[in-house]
């Protein structure tokens, strides 16, 4: 096995086998053994070769070709043996109950501590101010009980090693729906993503400009009307300015419900990627698509012979699962065995592209994208319906459909620490960048840079970011580099061949607008996506994008990388101002252009004060300007100049000048930080586990340094 330094890291925290002391006691390649073994003894309830499917299932996972969803990882052959990583939980109007509100909660918590996440339709809830018949009193809403659930969650360690994710959807018809827009807004719920359940007829009254009703889930009347395009409103500032809430299309998904017998889909898994039917559960595994790249006769091509095989076994490998596993609650287990939903997906993606080399941005990756993804869903049906004339199809299938195995077969999830393990991408993301520094758990500085990105600067003989070819710069591009459009259309177009959904966040710049982020939810329901998650760089406090500004090579191996590449290339034209500052030393002259609404660079020349001032001034000036383009905020910079004083300052309008960078200072927080609207985006949310910057990809919040993820 080829595993990295970080890889190693992760699967030694999170995933290998501890003693009662917390020392590691089985390597990585025990793991993959261990998990093989248990999965292929489902094998002989159908009197298969359980030993050859243990030898197939090893190599292909130890050969980083698939890897299953983290608690088939850490759980299989162990006590806990629970496989699944999605449930959605049903919640009914009322206090206790089989599945009233407070049983919920408890089979919740059953969940988060088996590893797994959980999603829930509030609904069914009535509004808050409803008269509770049986007591008389008022009922608090669903909101109020989301706040319950949430602080439930903190207490309660998922699987032993983070706590546990939820979803939760309520329907745009939902009285209380304009509370739960907003209900993010003060920064609780944070073990809560949150999706509004859009409608067909909800769209309709937005196209069209119109009212639409409200209705009482408990008397099922209409209890009020709102302009659909003030709510659509709502939704898309909301998410402008917290990433919160996503839009799941209900219609859409139930369009595709495999059971409408058993009942309609009410809500998804923490990422929006699985729907499912209440008290369902799936499991979900990954090709990493980096492995099926190929030369022959000079010519890169995609190897889909090995891509058949691989998608045949994992196919294979994921039905196991739905035997094997152990269940925390008994109507899961009926629910799961009864339609063997298995989400077989993808990640790695960009690295295939990067290996083509073809952009992301581009009409070629998404004729990539079709291509290998309608691939794998008609190879994984031609698995689950091989698998079925042995095994039989699943029990709530609907005759005169086809016969299969599975009643859904793929899937794109999020693969955070999954593709930390294979050194791939994650999912179908492009890079969020190019490379990272990474400090483990001794404190060691560990550079990593994709490795594809680093042969592409070693067979050029890149020693500088500056020195990048441009067809280089067109490949290599990263999450914020990609128009918003291209994203959503990435997704639209790996939806079209998968089953369930697909998990993606298109990713905007700071400056994005709130017409930008409708444009894209408008999009995303134009091309039948059944979700969407965007989010603007910054709009969470602290979120942070390091950058680059230097690749220091020695001996042809590039030896140091200063923060996480973000390669911004300087537009032929930019718009700016210029303002004049009175210093000690004379009358100095800034002008700032302006990219994307942000300073961009930054030039300081001063009148008549000798040549080494004005070298000084000049020297200031591009030092902001590489710190600019590099990504490091305003506020960042404005805090290291202002203040710096000097041999003769002087007073002008406004306060007293210190010097010359104290003035450079000066001219950039009055242009962009006296409102007090700070960029955030470069101030570096912490990873809970590592303390290192957190990242916004894949409908979650993920830590690319030690693997964490929220969701």
């Amino acid at each position: 096995m080829e595993l990295s330094r970080n890889a190693t890291e992760v699967l030694n925290r999170r995933y290998l086998k501890k003693d009662a002391e917390g020392n590691v006691t089985e390597t990585p390649e025990d793991m993959f053994r261990r998990v093989a073994r248990h999965v292929a003894s489902a094998e002989t309830i159908y009197s298969d070769n359980n030993i050859l499917a243990e030898g197939t299932f090893y190599d292909m996972m130890t050969e980083l070709k698939f890897l299953p969803n983290s608690p088939t990882l850490m759980n299989a052959g162990r006590e806990l043996g629970q496989l699944a990583a999605c449930f959605v939980l049903p919640i009914e109007d009322s206090i206790g109950g089989h599945s009233g509100i407070f049983s919920t909660l408890k089979n919740a918590a059953l969940i988060h501590k088996s590893g797994g996440g959980t999603g829930f339709s509030f609904s069914r809830l009535r509004p808050k101010g409803s008269i509770v018949g049986s007591t008389g009193g008022v009922a608090s809403g669903p909101v109020s009980f989301m706040r319950i659930y949430n602080a439930a969650t903190e207490e309660i360690k998922q699987g032993g090693t983070r706590r546990g994710a939820n979803m939760a959807v309520l329907r745009v018809d939902h009285p209380d729906i304009m509370e739960f827009i907003h209900c993010k807004n003060d920064g609780s719920l944070s073990n809560f993503n949150i999706s509004v359940g859009i409608t067909k007829v909800f769209m309709e009254a937005v196209n069209h400009k119109q009212h639409y009703s409200l209705i009482n889930p408990h008397t099922n009347t209409v209890a009020g009307v709102l302009s659909a395009e003030s709510v659509y409103q709502a939704i898309v500032e909301q998410a402008w300015k917290t990433g919160d809430p996503g839009v799941i299309f209900l219609d859409r998904i139930n369009a595709d419900n495999p059971t409408p017998h058993l009942g309609d889909i009410e809500s998804t898994n923490p990422c929006g990627e699985q729907p499912l039917l209440p008290y369902e559960a799936c499991t979900l595994g990954s090709i990493n698509l980096a492995k099926f790249v190929t030369k022959i006769a000079l010519k890169t091509i995609v190897d889909y012979d090995e891509l058949k095989k691989i998608t045949w076994n994992a196919v294979r490998f994921l039905d196991n699962t739905i035997n094997v596993s152990k269940y925390p609650l008994p109507q899961i287990e009926e629910m799961t065995k009864g339609n063997r939903k298995i989400g077989l997906g993808v990640m790695g993606f960009a690295d295939m592209l990067y290996q083509l080399e073809v952009p992301y941005n581009s009409e070629e990756a998404l004729e990539i994208a079709s291509d290998v993804m309608s691939f794998i869903s008609v190879k994984s049906y031609e698995a689950s319906e091989w698998l079925a004339r042995g095994r039989g199809t699943y029990p709530n299938h609907s005759k005169g459909n086809r016969e299969y195995r599975n009643a859904t077969v793929t899937t794109i999830a999020p693969t955070g620490t999954l593709s930390i393990i294979a050194g791939c991408s994650s999912g179908i993301e492009p890079l969020f960048a190019l490379g990272f520094i990474r400090t483990v758990m001794d404190n060691d500085n560990l550079v990593e840079i994709n490795p594809y990105f680093k042969k592409a600067l070693k067979d050029h003989g890149v020693r500088s970011i500056n020195d990048l070819p441009e067809n280089i710069r067109k490949i290599f591009v990263t999450a914020h580099d990609i128009a918003p459009e291209w994203h959503i259309r990435m997704q639209a177009e790996f939806q079209k061949y998968t089953d369930n959904a697909v998990s993606k966040t298109v990713n905007l710049p700071h400056s994005a607008t709130v017409e930008d982020v409708k444009n894209i939810y408008t999009i995303a329901y134009d091309l039948s996506c059944k979700g969407v998650t965007v989010y603007r760089d910054g709009s969470k406090e602290n979120q942070v994008l390091k950058t680059v500004t230097n690749i220091i090579q020695n001996d042809d191996a590039i030896v140091e990388l200063i923060g996480s590449i973000r390669i911004k290339k300087r537009p032929e034209t930019l718009t700016g101002f210029t303002t004049g500052i009175k210093t000690g030393m004379g009358q100095l002259y800034i002008t700032v252009n302006e990219y994307e609404g942000q300073p961009f660079e930054v030039f300081a020349t001063i009148g008549k004060s000798g040549r080494s001032t004005a070298a000084k001034a000049e020297a200031i000036g591009r030092l902001v300007s590489l710190a600019l383009r590099s990504g490091v905020a305003v506020d960042k910079i404005v805090n290291q100049l202002k203040g710096i004083g000097g041999e003769l300052p002087v007073f002008q309008k406004g306060g007293l000048v210190l010097s010359i960078p104290d003035a450079i200072g000066t001219v950039l927080e009055n242009k962009y930080l006296s409102k007090k609207i700070h960029n955030h985006s470069f101030l570096g949310e912490k990873c809970p586990e590592c303390g290192q910057v957190v990242v916004f990809e894949e409908g979650c919040i993920k830590c690319h340094a030690c693997g964490f993820t929220k969701c």
